[in-house]
Formats: structure tokens, sequence, C-alpha cells
């Protein structure tokens, strides 16, 4: 930890802390999760079991993870699972449906470009800049796996993260409305947003290594 007291970021998900990862994601997207992994304790507890640890950077704050932020990257993201853990934990009669919900979430990345999920920070360490830090180790790791860029998702209902993006060189590529998930998730429209990797993203000094 630091000596200020300040959260130190770190790549990776530290063995133990799966827990709190899934709880976190849950808090911020527990409405567009909840079709395809309700209830929340069973949707919480099938995140910490399928994580992929080292698809996430993560700021921690006395031993605790406080902010997350996964990416996908050759084949792999943060939050695993595939069709027989989605079975096996929910069932033939529940599962399918919720496999038809989660295929929604699917995003294959572009040669050379690395797909950012969305960033989760625990409430009491919000304001304080964690989500930039976490957007520059992103970058980080996007430089050195050779990407050309990044891309993500942003719903029209969290202007907040939008904002976040735009003031880190995300611009908008298009926009898609989606009024038949309103009601299902929460949310009309996806907006898709791009931001050029660059020669300066290949170090990030505030990691703890």
């Amino acid at each position: 930890m630091s000596v200020d007291g300040d959260p130190v970021l770190r790549r990776g998900v530290p063995a133990g802390s799966e827990d709190q990862v899934a709880a976190l994601y849950w808090e911020a997207f527990g409405r567009k999760l909840a079709p395809a992994l309700d209830p929340p304790e069973k949707g919480r507890a099938f995140i910490a079991a399928h994580l992929h640890h080292d698809r996430g950077v993560v700021a921690l704050a006395e031993g605790r993870v406080v902010a997350v932020a996964g990416y996908q990257l050759a084949g792999r993201a943060l939050t695993g699972g595939g069709v027989r853990d989605v079975l096996s934990t929910y069932g033939p009669v529940r599962g399918l449906p919720k496999l038809a919900v989660l295929a929604l979430f699917e995003r294959t990345p572009a040669p050379r470009e690395l797909v950012m999920d969305g960033i989760a920070v625990d409430a009491a360490y919000r304001g304080r800049g964690i989500g930039g830090l976490l957007l520059a180790q992103i970058a980080a790791v996007a430089a050195e796996s050779g990407c050309r860029r990044i891309r993500l998702d942003v719903i029209d209902t969290n202007p907040r993260a939008r904002a976040l993006y735009e003031r880190h060189g995300f611009t908008v590529h298009h926009t898609e409305r989606t009024p038949y998930l309103r009601r299902l998730m929460g949310f009309g429209a996806v907006t898709t947003m791009h931001r050029p990797v660059t020669e300066a993203d290949a170090t990030s000094p505030r990691e703890a290594r």
C-alpha cells in the first residue's frame, strides 16, 4: 500500500478477492446482468467462480479491491463462464433463456483491438480519479500487447461513464438504439467508443508490480 493511503493499482485480480470483484461488478452492472444471472446472490457467485484473473486491473486499499476494470484480449475477458457453466448453475429450463441474454453481451475484438468492459468503483472511493488511472493501465496493456485501438460500449443511462471516457480520449464511433432492451435491462441505446493506442501508453508508473 502507498504511504499516503491512496489506492494502489495492480494488474490482475488477486487470489482471494474474487467475491469483492463480483460485488463491485454487480453493484455497477446488476440491472443489466440481472436478466442473465439473477438472483443477485447466485449471479455474484457465478461471476466470482468464473473470473479470468489476468484480464483485469484493480485498485487496492487496505488489502481490499475498491475498483476494477476488465478487458477482453486474445479471446478471454475478465468475466467467464460458458454454456456448460450456465446450464450447470441454473439448470436447462432456466439456463437456456439466460444464455440467450448473455449472447447480447458478446463482443468480438477486431484484429489488434482490445475491448474494454466497464469500470466499477466502490462508492466510498469515487471522485478521486481512480477511473482515469484504471483507464491508463488498460491503455498500457493494449500498447504492450500490440493493439492499435481500444473499444468499449457505454449505455445511455450512464452519462458519467461516457464523460469519463471522453475526458480520456475516447470518441463516439456509433450509437445503436435498443428500445427493446429498456424494459428488460433498463437502457435504450448503446454507444460504441474508440480510442487509439499511442506509444505514450506503453508506460504507467502508478502500477504496483
